[in-house]
Order: structure tokens, then sequence, then C-alpha cells
């Protein structure tokens, strides 16, 4: 089940593309008997309307979006300062050492987690079964992409990351750190550089969402992933 080698190599690419079929859902717009496609945001604002008034149920609904995009490009930024802004931006896998430092004390894979969860909040732009297939889609596309680092992890670093494995949980953050803390220094400059295309979402959900307009947020988040395909080309490629 691991992916393979051009998944790795392009795996920016394919999350692209999965967010793409997210949004576009085909099979509503183009099968037969095709009906108006309505937002994940407009359906559950709908449902908790039922039990509460509707400008309530909306906010709340923006608020857990808000919620998952700042918790998920958090641990992007947190993570990628600890490993290292061209390590995470690389086509390869690298493995100097094992990183038992910040967020990699929780969790041994933030950077994964920390984009399917930023992709939970944004899935409320598309429409339901978009943001259901779009969901399970980067799920597997995460877990094939960790099923592939960790045997080459193991075969680099061999007895010290089994001891880290078997300390520190694959994929769902701990509360608590599960190691001490290490001397290793975060890069944080470097990070929000590399990581441009979080925190711009970020900035541009928390100033746009409150206009209730999903076009407008979805027109965000293409100029900021083509903002950050520009700051990568210019900046991190040099660190």
């Amino acid at each position: 089940m691991k992916a393979t080698g051009f998944e790795f190599r392009f795996r920016i690419w394919i999350g692209f593309l999965i967010y793409v079929l997210g949004f576009w859902t085909p099979w509503l717009r183009y099968g037969a008997g095709a009906a108006r496609v309505t937002t994940t945001w407009l359906e559950l604002s709908g449902e908790l309307g039922r039990v509460m008034p509707l400008e309530t149920a909306s906010l709340t609904i923006t608020l857990a979006a808000l919620a998952c995009i700042a918790a998920g490009a958090a641990f992007r930024v947190w993570g990628t300062a600890y490993l290292g802004g061209s390590i995470v931006q690389s086509a390869t896998m690298h493995a100097q050492g094992v990183v038992a430092a910040g967020p990699y004390r929780h969790v041994r894979n933030p950077l994964y987690f920390g984009a399917w969860l930023f992709g939970v909040g944004i899935s409320i732009l598309m429409p339901v079964t978009g943001a259901l297939v779009f969901i399970v889609l980067s799920f597997v596309q995460v877990l094939r992409l960790i099923l592939r680092e960790e045997p080459y992890l193991t075969g680099q670093q061999g007895q010290a990351y089994l001891d880290y494995c078997a300390r520190v949980p694959r994929f769902v953050p701990s509360a608590k750190p599960k190691l001490a803390a290490s001397s290793l220094h975060p890069a944080w400059a470097q990070a929000m550089v590399a990581e441009s295309f979080y925190l711009t979402m970020l900035i541009a959900f928390a100033v746009l969402a409150w206009r209730y307009n999903a076009q407008l947020l979805t027109q965000a988040l293409l100029v900021c992933f083509g903002l950050s395909l520009v700051v990568r080309a210019l900046f991190v490629r040099k660190a």
C-alpha cells in the first residue's frame, strides 16, 4: 500500500489534483439528472440550523473550519521549522537523523497530519460528496506516503528510529510529549516561507470567511497556491 517513487516525487501535484476533484465533483455536474451543486458549508449550516438559529449555525461551522485550517497550518509551520524547509520541499527522501524535537515529540508525521487537517477545514467549500471523497483520498495519499517513508527511515536510522516509533504515535498527535526536549533549534523564518501556502490561505480564510462566499474563498485558495509556487521557486530552493 506504500506510495511509489513517482507519488512521492510529485506528492504536491497529486495533492492538488485531489483538491481539484473535490471541488469539481464531475459525478454531480455531468451525471444523469445533474442538479445545482451546493457546498458542504451551506448543507451543514442548514442541518445545524434545525436545532439553532441559522446565523449561529453558519458561524459554528465557519469557526470549526477555521480551527482546522489554523491547527493544520500550525502543525505544518511547526514541523517544518524543525525539519527544514529544503527537506520538506525536496523531491527525494532524507534521513540525516531522528528528529525528536518540537511536534515530533507528539507525532511522527506532523506535516502530513497538518496538511490533512488543513484540508478538512477547506473541504467545507466543496460539495458534500466532493468533501467526503477529498477527505478519504487525501488521507489515503498521506498514509501511502508514510508507509513509503517508514521502511526507508528504518533502513537508514536503524534501531534509533524503531525506538522512536515505539514511543511516538504515527498520525494522531498525543497531548503530552512522548520524548524529552532536545537541543535542536527551530528555523521559523525558513518554515514560514516554505509553508507560505498554508499561512496565506489561513489569513485569507480568517479575513474573508465572514462574507460567507465560497466562490471567493475558492479563488483565494487558487491565488494562495499560485503564490506559494512562486515563493518556493524564488526562496526555498536557495535554502
